[in-house]
């Protein structure tokens, strides 16, 4: 394991079924329980969006268990992020980027409003250590959207990357790391590219290929002990 934990366990949450079947083929994972997939690692299913990761993360993490927690699984890439498909990112910092309120002049966000979405603000940072130790495997460091409703046109991909400054879009990292924070937890969060974002019907997918380089990383992250 090279995230420094003293000791104690990593808990990876997943969303999806098919991202944890990918990454942990071997481990028979439950909604909502963590399940032992290595040495110093254990894992839990969340199910898709923010209720399911904060949910999920808050059921299970253990302060006698558990060091932090990682939300692993795929993302799209926003305009301008001259990221490709495949590439797989860690969060400098995970960003609430659809909470707050729509005018007819733009997005509000909700901290600008008084209601801070996660402990501090709309974002939630990546731990220091941990994002140092996965720049070093080689991940780019990048903010990291979590969004409610994933872009599907161009014009909401424009937006959901202007407001964060963000470079990648998912479901679940920032209400996982809310969630994490708020208990005193470590975060961070990973994502393999799965897909471009903008109009559906340009929008370019190799999700296969984004597993692929997303257990590879896993595999890195934990040793070789616990990967094989």
């Amino acid at each position: 394991m090279i995230l420094p934990t003293d000791g104690r366990s990593v808990l990876f949450a997943v969303a999806s079924q098919v991202e944890a079947r990918a990454l942990f083929p071997e481990a028979d994972l439950s909604f909502w329980q963590a399940i032992r997939v290595g040495n110093s690692a254990q894992a839990v299913l969340t199910g898709v969006g923010k209720a399911n990761a904060a949910g999920g993360v808050a059921r299970v993490l253990d302060a006698k268990r558990h060091a932090g927690v990682v939300s692993l699984g795929v993302g799209g890439c926003l305009p301008g992020s001259d990221l490709e498909v495949g590439s797989v990112v860690v969060g400098s910092e995970s960003v609430f980027s659809d909470e707050g309120v729509a005018t007819p002049t733009g997005f509000v966000a909700a901290s600008a409003l008084g209601f801070d979405s996660a402990a501090r603000g709309d974002c939630v940072e990546g731990d220091l250590q941990w994002v140092a130790a996965l720049v070093g495997l080689g991940l780019r460091p990048v903010r990291i959207a979590t969004v409610s409703t994933c872009s599907g046109t161009d014009e909401r991909a424009r937006s959901i990357s202007c407001r964060g400054q963000s470079s990648v879009e998912a479901m679940e990292g920032a209400a996982a790391g809310c969630a994490a924070a708020r208990l005193g937890f470590r975060f961070c969060e990973i994502r393999a590219i799965s897909n471009t974002t903008g109009d559906r019907e340009g929008q370019v997918w190799d999700l296969p290929l984004a597993l692929n380089r997303l257990k590879s990383i896993l595999g890195n992250i934990l040793g070789r002990t616990d990967s094989d």
